[in-house]
């Protein structure tokens, strides 16, 4: 009888159990949080803080306004297509399995020296830790390591061929959004190019209720007639318009040189709600000839010919390309009939 009781104590007991677990592995997915068990974060929307460290001391905020709104550091806007592609890997990264015994000790060394910290807020006041490691020998994961654990994770994307640590950008210069104006022709109000080398050449268009008018700055006076379908690609233009890249890959010795004299150009433009950005163009060097006195040829990469220099609102110097800015850095005689000039370059 009592050896019935022990059994059926037993049987009762493991039931409970089976039944507890069964429970907790639905309300995780209820919740929509496999973080524990996944390394992913299902409920992305729900994150509205990112913190990234490394160890050469530089690190980031990036902090949700909306949706579709980040901000680095609460000072500038965020690179949305960079924060949608962290935000998908949160979400579809999985571990793969545990380090091997006989490496952990040696992957944790190796987080240790050259391993990224990410801190994961979500509304409610969850918060997650883990640290980023190199990729796997396959190439095909990452090491990672949660806070608190002892033992380090191979994680992965199923299907992603490549590994994940280029993901985890700690350098706030490339978080940064490259769009200077995002701007439909209904949204903007005046486009100003001034030519200081060439002053007669200097224009603005102006929103005048449901057109725009064409006037030349030096002399204050309208033009009657203009090349609508010229003036209508320029202003389309400023949709999307987007600068190449951070002129901080190039040396500051050389930038300065360029940027010291006068502008070549000086492209202001305005919305309807009064903001304004003003976007001041600078000529690189572009002879093939100084290659040859320069004693470290490999610096001639800075000097390219297909881009510019642009000091944008008096903050960051970016490089521009002709290519982009083809259709507005025209002076008023080409929007005039004039064929089509080289006077941006």
């Amino acid at each position: 009888m009592k050896k019935r009781n022990i059994i059926l104590i037993i049987v009762t007991g493991a039931i409970i159990l089976a039944a507890g677990v069964v429970a907790l592995i639905k309300w995780n997915e209820a919740a929509g949080n496999t973080y524990n068990s996944e390394y992913n974060i299902e409920d992305t929307a729900a994150i509205n803080k990112i913190f990234i460290a490394d160890k050469q001391d530089n690190m980031v905020t990036l902090t949700r306004n909306s949706a579709s709104s980040w901000t680095i550091d609460g000072q500038y806007p965020a690179s949305q297509p960079m924060v949608d592609l962290l935000l998908k890997t949160l979400k579809d990264m999985r571990k793969r399995s545990d380090v091997n015994r006989n490496a952990v000790p040696n992957v944790i060394k190796d987080i240790a020296a050259h391993g990224i910290k990410v801190e994961i807020y979500q509304e409610g006041g969850d918060k997650y830790v883990f640290y980023v490691g190199r990729e796997t020998q396959d190439m095909m994961a990452s090491y990672m390591l949660r806070e608190g654990e002892k033992t380090p994770s191979i994680v992965h994307i199923p299907g992603f061929r490549g590994f994940l640590t280029p993901r985890f950008v700690s350098d706030p210069i490339k978080w940064r959004s490259h769009c200077i104006v995002d701007l439909d022709v209904n949204n903007i109000a005046r486009i100003e190019l001034e030519i200081p080398s060439s002053p007669d050449e200097s224009f603005a268009v102006v929103h005048e209720g449901d057109d725009f008018h064409f006037e030349l700055l030096k002399s204050h006076t309208r033009v009657a007639r203009f090349d609508t379908v010229r003036v209508a690609q320029m202003l389309s233009a400023f949709k999307n318009l987007n600068f190449d890249e951070f002129a901080s890959i190039v040396p500051n010795t050389f930038a300065d040189s360029c940027v010291s004299g006068a502008p070549r150009t000086v492209l202001r433009i305005t919305d309807t709600k009064g903001e304004t950005h003003v976007l001041k163009t600078y000529i690189k060097y572009d002879n093939p000839a100084d290659m040859e006195i320069m004693q470290d040829q490999e610096l001639y990469d800075a000097f390219d010919i297909n881009r510019l220099y642009a000091i944008l609102d008096q903050k960051d110097t970016v490089l521009i390309q002709y290519y982009v800015f083809d259709n507005i850095l025209q002076p008023a005689s080409y929007f005039l009939g004039a064929p089509q000039s080289s006077f941006a370059k």
